[in-house]
Parts: structure tokens; C-alpha cells; sequence
């Protein structure tokens, strides 16, 4: 009997974790994309005058209003833009790409591109680490759960700009490769850093609930 009571228990837990991905999920992704969004605007401040950013910026938001005809064509426009912008800009219009081929639902192409551009050289390390954070998230429920720690490891470390968003992720890897007991730890010092941001220690403290870990 206890057996089917165990069985029971972890069905509901599978039940609820599944909520809080669909919940959670895109709450992170948002977030990342408007930290992506101000830095790179803050970088083409500084490194361009206002004659060139204004031209770049018309021309990326041309090519990002492509995508009301549908996400192939705002894809199209992005990658063909991309192609001739400056390293910066480039970079937030691959980003772009990338939002709308998750949006259309083919998350596999999504992290692909994100890989693309956290592999290079090129583009400010900022962004790489925004990428690779990005290309996880569209890998949650069907990557490697170890590998995808792996990758998250030097951003969830101290003094990291993304260390939290790094770290949450890292519990919901741990939680899926049914290490809830380094998921619950991990998400309670989440939930109890008063550095992290609002948003991520609520999130942080309803998943170690889940664990019991409050």
C-alpha cells in the first residue's frame, strides 16, 4: 500500500513540476530578452553616434516588423539583416530570430540559434552568456540534464550577471534528472538570497516548497 502511495505522491509532484515549467518558463525567458535588449541599446550608445545608431536602429526595426507577416518572414528579415549590421546589433536581431522561431513553437531551432550565437567569438561575451542561458531554457524538458548543467556552471558562480537565473535553472535540471534534494537546496538559497531579484526568489520559493525545503 505504501507503494501506491509513494507512486501517487510523485505522479502529483511530475504534475506540478509540469505546471511550473509552463508557468516559469517563459516569465525567464522575458526577462533575459529585456536584459539582452537594454544592454545591447546601451552598448550601441556608447559606441556609435546618432546618425549611424539611428540609421541601424530603423533598419533592425524594419526587419523585426517582418515578422508581423509571420515568424518565416520576420526570421528572414532578421538573419538577412544580420548579415550586414554591426557585431551589436547583429547580435540583438539573431536574438530576435531566435524569440520567433521559439514563439512558432520549434524550440529545437530556437537553441540552435542561440547556440550559434553563444559560440561566437564575435559577439560581447554578454551576450554569449545570455545565449547560452537562453538555448538551455528551450532545452529544459528534452536536453541532457547534465550536460546542461555543465554549461550553466561558470554563469551560476559568483559575481556572475545571470548567477541567478543561472542557478534556477540548475534546480529545475536537477529536479528533472529526479535529484530533488540538491533541487529543494538549491532552490530554498535562491529563495532566501536578498540579492536575487524579486521575481526569481518568489519562483525560488514555491519550488522548494515543492520540495519541502520550506
Amino acid at each position: 500500500m505504501s507503494d501506491i502511495f509513494r507512486e501517487v505522491d510523485e505522479d502529483i509532484r511530475r504534475d506540478r513540476m509540469e505546471r511550473l515549467f509552463k508557468r516559469y518558463g517563459g516569465v525567464m525567458i522575458g526577462v533575459l530578452v529585456l536584459a539582452v535588449a537594454a544592454t545591447a541599446g546601451y552598448k550601441v550608445w556608447e559606441s556609435r553616434d546618432l546618425a549611424q545608431r539611428q540609421e541601424s536602429t530603423a533598419a533592425l526595426v524594419s526587419a523585426i516588423s517582418k515578422s508581423a507577416q509571420g515568424p518565416a518572414q520576420g526570421v528572414e528579415a532578421l538573419t538577412g539583416y544580420a548579415g550586414t549590421a554591426a557585431p551589436d546589433m547583429a547580435a540583438l536581431a539573431r536574438f530576435n530570430a531566435a524569440a520567433l522561431l521559439a514563439r512558432d513553437g520549434k524550440a529545437a531551432e530556437a537553441a540552435a540559434a542561440y547556440d550559434q550565437i553563444a559560440g561566437d567569438a564575435a559577439v560581447d561575451i554578454a551576450y554569449r552568456n545570455a545565449a547560452t542561458l537562453l538555448s538551455v531554457m528551450h532545452q529544459l524538458e528534452t536536453g541532457d540534464p547534465a550536460q546542461l548543467q555543465s554549461r550553466l556552471q561558470p554563469l551560476a558562480e559568483e559575481g556572475s550577471p545571470w548567477r541567478f537565473s543561472a542557478r534556477e535553472l540548475t534546480g529545475l535540471l536537477a529536479a528533472r534528472a529526479g535529484d530533488t534534494a540538491r533541487a529543494g537546496t538549491l532552490f530554498q538559497q535562491l529563495a532566501d538570497d536578498t540579492q536575487a531579484p524579486a521575481g526569481v526568489r518568489s519562483r525560488a520559493a514555491d519550488l522548494a516548497a515543492l520540495y519541502g525545503k520550506t
